[in-house]
């Protein structure tokens, strides 16, 4: 197990390149497996879950080639060898269950374990389960193995719950389905923008990704293409957090613009605004005032920021948003809607010093700004862990994080990146 040594009170600032998006990299490499050309994507941040989900590629018979230097990958699957996967490499990483839609589409089957990934909370399959059915497989849920088969067949499809999986999954399985598919309450999310882009490349025929209702007319054969993938905005709002609570300017490099139009509502309630340059490509922070204050609704009534499906804000974020608030004068209630154990890490703030009231599992009030101090807390999943690292940042004295490997698998070579702008962080 690793760990990060970090001395707390430097300023974060300078320029940062931001990471391709890893919630669209995953389902656009097991989207790859849908046909037997080349498919090259652009713009791959360099995190284990990327690396865990090439290793599934490779197992079903897809052979890789990566410049982990340039951010390309380039994935051929001439044949399936199988449509099974091994619990092992299937626990590393929750989005290897995105192999289920493309293995249905081309190969008519798929045995796949129960998916791992980071322990926030239940996250139901049953949309998926649903969602395939509907197509005209059958679906057998073991304890051991989640067993896919069938012709699929265009359908139309009500999601119960807007999920980004179970859109992301349904979604590829029906591009090769015979007919004409709809997927209503469908997520909106960038990622699932980029991925039904990738498969229109591929000759795919999709309207209305970004909205709720997708229409999928289902074609014969798909082909090789170029895909890019697009920024993460989790990563850059996460900086922009490092930034401001340590009273640096940050300019942002490589970012999509969109995103951030339904991330500054809540940013903004911090006291935390920027610029966009959309033909640059960058975003500029330049603090404006040397404390940060929270904005209050009317009257005077204390704040509430609460998650949702996009374009509600996104639970990613939720995490750093709470450190932020540690180090805004006022008080502010979060409300995590989406997982129920996403905000036990507010546990590892109180011991650093953070004025913090959990009220139930989706509910704290924070207060700031606090002084916090330095620690040792593990890191318990992917979006606590960078939260944790950036209060370190802010602590006085000394923080060690343990269980650094959950950052590794969602964020770029933190040491290098923070270390270049100005940080004191070790990994040992």
């Amino acid at each position: 197990m690793a760990r990060l040594v970090i001395q707390g009170g430097r300023t974060i600032a300078g320029v940062h390149a931001v990471a391709g998006n890893k919630n669209a990299a995953l389902p656009m490499i097991a989207a790859a497996l849908l046909t037997d050309q080349p498919v090259t994507l652009l713009n791959v941040p360099d995190i284990t879950d990327v690396a865990a989900m090439l290793d599934a590629a490779r197992r079903f018979g897809a052979h890789v080639v990566r410049d982990v230097a340039a951010g390309t990958v380039t994935l051929t699957t001439p044949r399936l060898k199988t449509a099974t996967i091994s619990a092992e490499l299937a626990a590393k990483i929750r989005t290897s269950f995105l192999f289920a839609g493309p293995l249905l589409a081309r190969a008519g089957r798929a045995s796949l374990p129960p998916p791992g990934g980071d322990a926030i909370g239940h996250r139901r399959l049953d949309t998926h389960f649903a969602g395939f059915r509907a197509l005209g497989a059958k679906a057998v849920a073991g304890r051991k193995t989640l067993r896919f088969r069938g012709e699929l067949k265009g359908a139309k499809i009500l999601l119960d719950e807007a999920s980004v999986t179970a859109t992301e999954n349904i979604l590829m399985a029906s591009v090769l389905a015979k007919g004409r598919t709809e997927i209503y309450n469908a997520a909106c999310e960038p990622h699932i923008v980029d991925l039904a882009a990738m498969l229109g490349a591929m000759g795919a025929q999709i309207e209305g990704a970004g909205t709720n209702r997708i229409r999928i007319t289902g074609v014969e054969r798909l082909a090789g293409c170029t895909a890019r993938v697009g920024c993460d905005y989790i990563e850059a709002g996460s900086y922009l957090v490092a930034s401001a609570v340590t009273g640096g300017e940050l300019t942002l490099t490589g970012i999509d613009p969109e995103p951030f139009a339904v991330l500054e509502g809540a940013f903004r309630r911090f006291g935390v605004t920027w610029t966009i340059s959309a033909a640059e490509r960058t975003l500029r922070y330049v603090p404006k005032k040397k404390r940060l204050r929270m904005r209050y609704d009317l009257g005077d009534a204390i704040p509430s920021l609460a998650d949702g499906t996009w374009p509600a804000f996104p639970s990613d974020l939720m995490s750093v948003l709470i450190v932020l608030a540690t180090q805004t004068r006022g008080t502010c209630l979060f409300f995590e809607k989406m997982f129920e154990s996403r905000l036990y890490f507010v546990d590892r703030l109180r011991q650093m010093g953070a004025k913090i009231v959990q009220c139930d599992p989706h509910r704290v009030v924070v207060t700031g700004p606090s002084p916090l101090y330095g620690g040792t807390v593990a890191s318990p999943d992917i979006r606590a862990g960078i939260a944790l690292l950036i209060a370190a940042l802010v602590a006085k004295g000394t923080s060690t994080i343990l269980d650094v490997e959950t950052i590794d698998r969602g964020y770029v070579e933190v040491v290098r990146s923070f270390s270049a702008l100005g940080a004191l962080i070790e990994r040992r």
